[in-house]
């Protein structure tokens, strides 16, 4: 028998995860939109091998520990064989943090954290449903490739230290957009505060790794941590990040709260606390991701005399916040991702 085809525009999401209730409750709360459709639910990867070729899905959410073969193994040979977009639904550990950066690596768009209880979702759905929605614009390729601009520079140099504030943020393909840049700026670069739509237990796996490849100090950031030349501070997962000032110090403020722009942490949040304490002593950067989160901050930080980019659109993974910013007015230059490290270091040198 022929199933009937979907509703036109609807994206097809297939659910691999070991547990009955998890798959019973994934297809529950991806129902809740009517943008997408579970078409199926596999129990594990083998018989999601054929399940994607029989039922050709738009997007895939994966389970990483599971039976006969672990989600990260069959997240290789599917982008192999099969190359599609793959969101990382999985009980994330502090182990699990070194395993979403794998999972990364082999191939997945994006990674979440499972809830402690299959019932406790909360808020997650909404996050799911977003990253389900980001995965399916994004262009996978064999080997897990997305389809982005050239890697960015070699290191580039800045004649003297500024004590600038750099603000970015970034969400879907922000991962390795945000170590493009990095990777690029001198050890006496601005202070920089990042950031990215992460789980928790991601973020300091993220920092540790970047920190390991750059030549400026990278780190989660902690409560009252002091924004420095030579320092990039990234939001911990499932908190918000603020910037705040006492005298000529900038530091960083960390607290819980509910959702803002659909994220904790927010780059709405970090952005807006940018242009309050820092104004023109600030740069604003908006990196690739889905939705608008970022785009009223960096348009609060340009009213506020800050020097705003906005990453273009050929070399975005999705150019969702970029675009919502460039719409609003809040960027004062639109810069393919390549470019952004000496855009910064331009900037921050006036």
């Amino acid at each position: 028998m022929i199933a009937a085809s979907p509703a036109v525009g609807r994206v097809r999401v297939l659910i691999v995860d070991d547990s009955a209730v998890v798959r019973d409750m994934l297809t529950k709360e991806l129902a809740r939109d009517p943008k997408l459709e579970v078409v199926g639910a596999a129990p594990d990867p083998f018989v999601a091998r054929d399940m994607i070729v029989r039922l050709k899905p738009d997007v895939l959410t994966l389970d990483v520990e599971m039976p006969r073969m672990d989600g990260i193994s069959f997240l290789r040979k599917l982008m192999q064989h099969y190359p599609m977009p793959v969101v990382i639904f999985s009980s994330l550990t502090n182990r699990g943090g070194e395993l979403a950066l794998e999972a990364i690596d082999a191939g997945a768009v994006e990674v979440m954290c499972k809830p402690g209880s299959a019932y406790d979702v909360g808020d997650l759905y909404v996050e799911l449903i977003d990253k389900v929605k980001a995965a399916s614009r994004v262009s996978v390729t064999r080997r897990n490739v997305p389809v982005t601009a050239p890697s960015a520079p070699a290191r580039l140099s800045l004649a003297r230290t500024t004590h600038k504030i750099v603000a970015m943020g970034a969400s879907t393909g922000g991962t390795q957009a945000l170590q493009d840049v990095l990777t690029a700026l001198p050890a006496n670069a601005p202070g920089i505060v990042i950031v990215q739509h992460m789980p928790e237990h991601f973020t300091r796996s993220f920092a540790e790794r970047l920190n390991a490849l750059c030549e400026i100090e990278v780190k989660e950031a902690e409560d009252g941590d002091t924004v420095a030349p030579g320092r990039a501070l990234i939001a911990p997962g499932n908190y918000h990040m603020l910037l705040q000032r006492s005298g000529a110090v900038y530091r960083v403020g960390i607290r819980s709260g509910p959702l803002v722009s659909r994220h904790r942490p927010s780059v709405n949040v970090l952005f807006k606390s940018a242009a309050q304490y820092a104004g023109r002593n600030a740069v604003g950067v908006l990196l690739t991701g889905m939705g608008n989160d970022g785009a009223e901050g960096l348009k609060a930080m340009r009213d506020q005399g800050a020097e705003t980019i906005a990453q273009d659109e050929a070399s975005s993974v999705v150019f969702g916040m970029p675009k919502a910013a460039i719409e609003l007015g809040g960027a004062t230059y639109v810069s393919p991702l390549n470019l952004v490290p000496q855009k910064v270091l331009e900037l921050a040198a006036r």
